[in-house]
């Protein structure tokens, strides 16, 4: 009895043990539940299986409906969906269900939300883009009339001159897209026949906050209104109208345009400030985009290292993808990051990736010395009144207690900005100081402007110039004067401190930067009351070349954005269009060379009659694809189309774009690439190398005849090294030429690695 009371009691402990564990893993797994925070994921279903947009659409829900259970519930996940120029959608989901969606037979891949950064007067006659010569690329496409930019950006300020439609006609009859309304934007009223578009894509910055973005507290609007200014200044450099007069309180001051004056604008606002750019808000505006009939896209914003892969990961290259596959080029920002090496983004070869340079425009602000001798600051505006001679006090000999007995006060303060962590120019305002003069490194970029205290900056060697005064001198003093434009000579280019560098960090064999533009101290629209203003940035460059795509599109409708990129890159200048030599500014200052520059200093005068191309296509980025590693059902979706990678694996070497470059030289290589005509027939072209030091070059053939039944040659290039030891890179070029009236350059990189560190 005793033994089997034993039993009972310990049977219901066991029952009672079984269920306790039953109720921890019940709530053990709602907590995992609850844990696993909704997020904003990108599914990819590659090329569209209907043309029908809306069947496109049911598809989707399909998808997601199979996953989540209900109709509604799929309704109330997806945020948008891509049915135009590919198919996918964005919608919310926790991770497992990204995971366990990933695995649908039709999904290429699935990427998690990320946001994106972004990256005049004088531009346009620096470049030769002369609206009244009587030939070239301006004058033969009546400014780009017909051409239409797609800007993806913060949105835009119609009010702006920059985008007033006098003189221009009807908008273009394939031209599909919308222009909308939003808070403080009415469409009827802000779009034009220059302004011909404008949205906005606000769902994945919402979604991103739970709802509870306010836009007023962050000093935005839900609309397609610009309140930063970067994208009306981006739009503006693009195909800004003629604007006389324009100037930032008098500095830089001349007739303000576009590289394509009389091109349409279509603006996308999927940025937002505090340079906010959510990836499915700029996906769903790629999509429109495509549908909308834009000629061009133009994309001032890129990501940092490291970088996403195109196919896997890239929600941005993957858009970009499509676009070029129905033949809209798509021309990006290579990054501010620089000047360190394989810090360039937006790397995928199918976009035109962009890189800065200065030109022969400078601002100078005056400090002359209590000796009577002047220096010149840069990389600061100040247009205010002079500040007569006054006593320079140096900011590392004040205490503590002078600051707070107010010894700066009326004084100039100098300091070299590496030995203080003190905020300086909030010190000058609170403290009664009338300058600061700060020795730093340069930066190659214009800081805003001054009309009350002047913040000059001078490098480090200036700086020292004005030490030595200032440890020489009883009672030293200076005098600073407002700022003033130079232009022309002594002024060569170099490329800008900041833009970012190569090589390639995805793929090292592609050559990024593509080509490089104007974007230091760029004057262009603004939402002020001054109205334009200087930026600098990758940002600026970007679309420097992407009116200048808008015109050679118009030129020549033909061709592919592989041969726009092309024509780019081949009739690039080494050096300024005054002949002098490009450096690069960095730690020391050199020569450019490709990772800094591309194919070099965009060329318009040029591009449009390159001669020869470098084209490429579905297959030819197939083959990148393929010997990049992507698997054959990324591809297969990607293309809409099965797909299988041939074997052996094709080289990246191999893949036929405007550049050779070399990463892993340790014994002889053949490589191949194939040129087209776009000149006249019969032309004849021969091969000229420079090779890089150390490095031997063999061409074959070493002559291309392009007869009347020959449009395409292929030929090798068989590459071999005499060093015996790791190199850096070194570089030379490939140039066809048919006797000087086309120089088709390429640039060549090559690395001599023996002894290999990729194991």
């Amino acid at each position: 009895m005793e033994f089997s009371s034993l039993i009972v009691s310990n049977q219901g402990k066991h029952i009672a043990l079984v269920f306790i564990c039953l109720v921890l893993i019940l709530k053990i797994a709602l907590v995992s539940s609850v844990n696993q925070e909704i997020q904003i994921y990108t599914v990819h279903l590659g090329e569209r299986q209907h043309d029908d947009p809306k069947l496109v659409t049911d598809s989707h829900h399909d998808i997601l409906r199979s996953l989540l259970g209900s109709k509604k519930a799929s309704r109330e996940s997806m945020i948008y969906s891509y049915r135009h120029g590919f198919s996918g959608f964005a919608a919310k989901l926790t991770p497992s269900q990204a995971r366990e969606l990933s695995e649908h037979p039709d999904v290429v891949h699935v990427t998690r939300s990320k946001y994106m950064k972004l990256a005049t007067t004088r531009v346009s006659d620096y470049l030769g883009l002369t609206p009244t010569a009587p030939t070239g690329l301006v004058h033969e496409t009546d400014m780009g009339s017909g051409a239409i930019i797609g800007i993806l950006d913060t949105g835009i300020w119609p009010d702006s001159k920059s985008f007033s439609d006098n003189g221009l006609g009807p908008i273009p009859t394939r031209w599909k897209g919308k222009c909308v309304s939003g808070e403080w934007f009415n469409a009827s009223s802000s779009c034009n026949r220059k302004l011909i578009g404008a949205r906005y894509y606000a769902k994945g910055l919402l979604e991103s906050y739970n709802g509870t973005y306010d836009a007023m507290e962050k000093d935005e609007v839900m609309s397609p209104l610009d309140v930063t200014g970067h994208g009306t200044h981006c739009a503006s450099i693009a195909a800004g109208s003629f604007v006389q007069d324009a100037s930032f309180l008098g500095l830089g001051s001349g007739t303000a345009r576009g590289s394509a004056p009389r091109a349409r604008i279509a603006s996308y606002k999927v940025c937002w400030s505090k340079e906010v750019c959510y990836s499915p808000d700029i996906l769903k505006a790629m999509d429109h985009a495509i549908r909308d009939g834009v000629d061009v896209i133009s994309m001032s914003l890129g990501s940092t290292i490291p970088l996403e892969f195109e196919v896997d990961r890239s929600d941005f290259a993957i858009g970009a993808f499509h676009a070029v596959m129905k033949g809209i080029p798509v021309v990006c920002a290579g990054g501010n990051d620089g000047p360190h090496t394989q810090t360039v983004s937006n790397v995928a070869p199918w976009i035109i990736t962009v890189g800065a340079t200065t030109m022969d425009r400078e601002f100078f602000t005056p400090i002359t010395l209590g000796n009577n001798v002047t220096v010149l600051g840069q990389e600061s505006l100040y247009t205010g009144k002079e500040v007569g001679f006054a006593d320079i006090v140096y900011l590392e000999d004040l205490t503590k207690d002078d600051i707070l007995a107010g010894k700066a006060k009326g004084k100039i303060v100098f300091a070299f900005q590496i030995q203080s962590s003190l905020d300086i120019e909030e010190y000058a305002k609170s403290n009664g100081v009338v300058g600061v003069i700060i020795a730093s490194n340069p930066y190659d970029h214009i800081a805003p402007g001054t009309t009350d205290i002047p913040y000059v900056y001078v490098d480090f060697e200036i700086g020292m110039d004005i030490m030595l005064y200032f440890k020489t001198t009883k009672f030293p003093k200076a005098k600073i004067s407002p700022t003033k434009s130079f232009v022309g000579r002594p002024f060569s280019t170099k490329v800008a401190r900041f833009s970012s560098r190569g090589p390639n960090s995805i793929s090292p064999a592609i050559l990024k930067p593509d080509i490089a533009a104007p974007g230091s101290g760029i004057l262009a629209a603004v939402p002020s009351e001054e109205g334009y203003a200087f930026m600098s940035g990758t940002s600026m460059a970007t679309p420097v070349v992407s009116g200048i795509v808008a015109l050679l599109r118009q030129k020549r409708p033909d061709w592919s954005p592989a041969a726009i990129r092309s024509a780019l890159v081949t009739t690039a200048l080494q050096t300024d269009p005054f002949g002098e030599p490009i450096s690069a500014e960095g730690s020391p200052r050199k020569l450019a060379n490709p990772f800094d520059f591309g194919g070099g200093l965009v060329n318009p005068g040029k591009v449009a009659d390159p001669g020869l191309v470098y084209d490429m296509g579905s297959d030819e980025y197939v083959h990148y694809l393929c010997s990049a590693g992507y698997e054959n059902k990324s591809i297969s979706r990607l293309l809409g189309r099965i797909y299988t990678c041939p074997s052996p694996t094709p080289s990246m070497l191999d893949v036929n774009v405007p550049s050779i470059t070399i990463p892993y030289l340790n014994e002889e290589i053949i490589l191949t690439r194939t040129v087209t005509n776009v000149g006249p027939v019969g032309s004849v072209y021969k091969a000229v190398i420079e090779p890089p030091l150390g490095i031997k070059l063999q061409v074959s053939p070493k002559t291309l005849e392009f007869g009347p039944n020959t449009k395409k040659i292929t030929f090798t290039v068989k590459v071999s090294t005499t060093h015996r030891w790791n190199t850096d890179y070194l570089f030379g070029s490939l140039t066809w030429t048919d006797n000087g009236a086309h120089n088709v350059r390429i640039p060549l990189s090559v690395r001599t690695r023996p002894f290999n560190l990729k194991i």
